[in-house]
């Protein structure tokens, strides 16, 4: 097979980026549902004990005592958080797929064209 020309190679260079960019954003959404799942689920427990209990939280390396209700807030607040982060990571994530698949094509098109007429490969 011959060399492809420089632009050719530049197309292709980027689509390999931009699909690293997708496995990047695909492993933070991963991250983020982790984290998210945790949280509900801490919520979930906090829900079962009755108000004004006592609970402890880890700050740092330490854990403190705190209030239900103060956690509670807290942890709603990160639930929130959260959310925003992955919808935000998930239309990120739309773009970068359509982005590809829009390269994708380019890039076929243009191997297509570089193909000698009769040497139609198969698929």
């Amino acid at each position: 097979m011959e060399e492809l020309p420089p632009q050719l190679r530049h197309q292709i260079a980027q689509f390999q980026q931009v699909q690293q960019q997708a496995q990047a954003l695909t492993f933070q959404k991963q991250q983020l549902l982790d984290l998210l799942h945790g949280t509900e689920r801490a919520l979930e427990e906090l829900d079962k004990l009755e108000e004004g209990a006592t609970v402890y939280k880890s700050v740092g390396g330490i854990m403190i005592r705190a209030g239900r209700d103060d956690v509670k807030k807290e942890l709603a607040e990160r639930k929130e958080t959260l959310d925003l982060r992955i919808k935000t990571i998930e239309r990120q994530e739309g773009r970068v797929i359509e982005r590809l698949r829009e390269m994708r094509d380019k890039l076929q098109e243009a191997l297509k064209a570089r193909q000698p007429p009769g040497s139609e490969a198969t698929q």
